[in-house]
């Protein structure tokens, strides 16, 4: 373990258990404000205070990506982590909280992506093998009409990299302008990712059984 995760690991036990009190002299500070206070003084009791903000929703997002609770709160643990090290890279472009929650979504699809254990569904990669299916045009309304338990078995299943762009875009409502910012993509390239991902889901939804 490195000195650096020592060091978080202790800012985590010390800090971050901590409940926000709700007359905390920072309840009505913004984000905004407190990470650029975090980043210019690397004040530890600071990012406490956003961790307290953001612990659960983080943890709801890992859970996602996640075999299990345990799997889950170690996600979001190093998610903190890395987020103490990372946190000036935050350029206000967006939103924190939109931030966050891709900084979150691409740290469990690398953590997805380097666990050799975990074995992708052929399914999911047989996809691949026909571009033609792809490019077909899926509307928003579509993908609303499908069913909810289905649904979740085919976010399962999907490229982690799909999974992400998708709830990002639908389930924290991030505009295209956005996923452009936080993905340093053009918007051709976001939508056409956005449309990939969306006809994957839906081709993988047709061979769920009901």
């Amino acid at each position: 373990m490195t000195f650096l995760k020592k060091l978080c690991l202790i800012i985590i036990g010390n800090q971050f258990t901590k409940e926000l009190d709700s007359e905390s002299p920072f309840k009505e500070v913004s984000d905004e404000d407190l990470v650029k206070q975090i980043v210019m003084n690397r004040d530890t009791m600071l990012f406490g205070v956003l961790y307290d903000r953001y612990a659960k929703v983080v943890y709801n997002k890992c859970h996602g990506f996640a075999r299990s609770q345990k799997e889950a709160e170690d996600l979001t643990q190093d998610v903190f982590l890395m987020l103490f090290v990372k946190l000036s890279s935050f350029k206000g472009r967006s939103k924190f909280s939109t931030w966050l929650y891709s900084f979150t979504y691409n740290f469990c699809v690398n953590y997805v992506n380097r666990d050799k254990g975990r074995k992708m569904r052929d399914s999911s990669n047989s996809l691949d093998k026909d571009e033609m299916e792809l490019s077909m045009e899926v509307t928003d309304e579509h993908l609303l009409e499908l069913q909810v338990l289905k649904l979740k078995k085919v976010l399962e299943l999907i490229p982690p990299e799909d999974k992400s762009i998708l709830l990002l875009k639908y389930q924290d409502g991030v505009s295209i302008k956005e996923l452009e910012d936080l993905m340093d993509l053009g918007s051709s390239a976001v939508k056409m990712r956005l449309k990939r991902a969306k006809a994957r889901v839906v081709e993988l939804y047709k061979t769920i059984p009901e």
